[in-house]
């Protein structure tokens, strides 16, 4: 977890081919029908051009009317542009669904293809907001067991550097630390307190000098680069009151229901950016350990959201719950008997490479989920 998460980001509709490509029919899309004109969807593989003449942005599904599943779909459609919707459909009766920004839902006439194609796509059930508040209750209710251990764990590192005993400081950094990366999906929601617990020195003016830097990156930076316990108390002083402040402050915050499906990809993928190439290695030489908890870290997440991702693709979190314990496996070959987590640094090149491989796999398949879950309204 951190403060450099890329947000809000769309990934590709697995259930969709890329749009873009040319076509001649145009279907016109506004405010009194949703869409009318144009030949319409048909059997087979079809490129569909839309045009959009209403007042309003909205997005646009392709659906079946009776289940709601949606086949197609394009987002952010603005008044006066036009946009292609590529697709292949089988036999069967669709019709598109038009959600204005300013609420108003209109589902047009419907078409019915016959016909057959081999490679059709499979609808996606429809996705309500209010799918997603189960799963954020469960969520915060994770974050809230949590946060007391943090807390506990952060006071023994910070009673090592009372005591003046770094070696044990260097040990119990790593336990809270990891603590804090198990959260996960949270950061958003803790809005300015992960900068302060968590944030890094990349950005900041001075780098790792710079005064205003503060949290476990910092205190790991002191403890591996020779800082006394006296210079390092104030930190760990520090961090322990910004947890409690954290715990004060998490029952008014609010948590985005998109949050969830978008973390689950996330946390991997900052994982990989940031520790698994050890650009976040301060000193310690456990960035493998903060990727083993950050794994951990999407289990927790996917765990909310199981019952939403399985009806919308049965096979998915089957090949997830593969590649987790692939990755897990390999990682933990990383830590000796003893506890200790080899320096990315200094694994052998194959084993490396492999591990770069599974968690590039693992992310391939953990992509999916955003928009598996985006908010698609059914009526």
């Amino acid at each position: 977890m951190g403060n450099r998460l890329p947000r809000g980001r769309r990934l590709p509709l697995r259930t969709t081919v890329a749009l873009g490509a040319a076509a001649s029919s145009v279907i016109t899309v506004d405010e009194r029908s949703c869409a009318t004109g144009g030949a319409g969807p048909t059997a087979g593989h079809q490129v569909l051009r839309l045009k959009d003449t209403g007042r309003d942005p909205l997005e646009l599904y392709l659906i079946d009317p009776a289940s709601n599943d949606v086949y197609a779909e394009v987002q952010d459609f603005d008044p006066g542009t036009t946009r292609t919707l590529s697709t292949t459909l089988t036999a069967g009766r669709y019709a598109f669904r038009c959600v204005f920004s300013d609420g108003a839902v209109l589902t047009s006439a419907g078409y019915t293809v016959t016909g057959t194609a081999a490679d059709a796509v499979t609808g996606v059930p429809p996705m309500p907001d209010l799918d997603l508040g189960g799963p954020v209750t469960a969520y915060r209710a994770y974050v809230e067991r949590s946060l007391p251990v943090l807390l506990a764990d952060t006071r023994t590192l910070d009673a090592d550097l009372v005591a003046g005993n770094l070696a044990r400081a260097r040990t119990d950094w790593l336990t809270a630390h990891l603590d804090y990366e198990r959260l996960g999906a949270a950061y958003n929601t803790f809005q300015d307190f992960d900068g302060l617990i968590n944030g890094t020195a990349d950005g900041l003016p001075l780098g790792t000098a710079d005064p205003s830097w503060t949290g476990f990156f910092r205190i790991e930076y002191g403890l591996w680069h020779g800082q006394s316990a006296a210079e390092l108390r104030p930190l760990t002083a520090g961090l322990v009151k910004n947890v409690q402040g954290l715990m004060a402050d998490f029952p008014s915050e609010d948590t985005d229901p998109g949050d969830l499906p978008l973390r689950s990809h996330e946390i991997l993928e900052n994982a990989m950016e940031f520790q698994l190439s050890g650009t976040d290695d301060y000193g310690s030489g456990t960035t493998l350990a903060t990727v083993y908890a950050n794994t951990q870290g999407t289990v927790a997440v996917l765990g909310t959201i199981t019952a939403l991702i399985g009806p919308r693709d049965p096979a998915l979190l089957g090949s997830i719950d593969q590649w987790i314990a692939t990755v897990q496996r390999e990682l933990l070959a990383c830590r000796a008997p003893d506890g200790r987590w080899t320096p990315v640094a200094a694994l052998p090149r194959a084993q490396r490479q492999t591990l770069d491989g599974d968690l590039g796999e693992l992310l391939e398949q953990l992509s999916s989920v955003p928009n598996l879950l985006t908010g698609r309204t059914s009526a």
